[in-house]
């Protein structure tokens, strides 16, 4: 049994859940620029609720860092699961990921 993806602004947390797939990630990269082109200030990535670790989930986070950085919004991201780290390290993305080098 699959959980849908989903993200939801709560407060300065973008909380991210469920499974994200290839056919899934476009749809909520989407929905979490909307919420991001809506805030103004610091966020924080909330990545606790992920059931996936997937490179088309790095693409997705790295899409919203540039465009919280164009917003002049400081993202950061929390909560990523053991693997999406070392799939980030192994990618050589980790410092580009406020969040994700602390852990490596």
């Amino acid at each position: 049994m699959s959980s849908s993806p989903a993200v939801e602004l709560d407060g300065a947390t973008l909380r991210v859940t469920g499974e994200v797939d290839a056919n899934t990630v476009v749809q909520l990269r989407n929905r979490g620029e909307e919420l991001i082109n809506a805030s103004s200030g610091a966020l924080t990535v909330d990545l606790s609720g992920l059931l996936t670790a997937h490179s088309v989930v790095l693409s997705m986070l790295l899409c919203w860092q540039r465009l919280a950085l164009a917003n002049q919004i400081k993202l950061s991201f929390d909560g990523a699961s053991d693997r999406l780290q070392s799939l980030a390290a192994l990618s050589n993305l980790q410092d580009q990921m406020p969040g994700f080098a602390s852990h490596s």
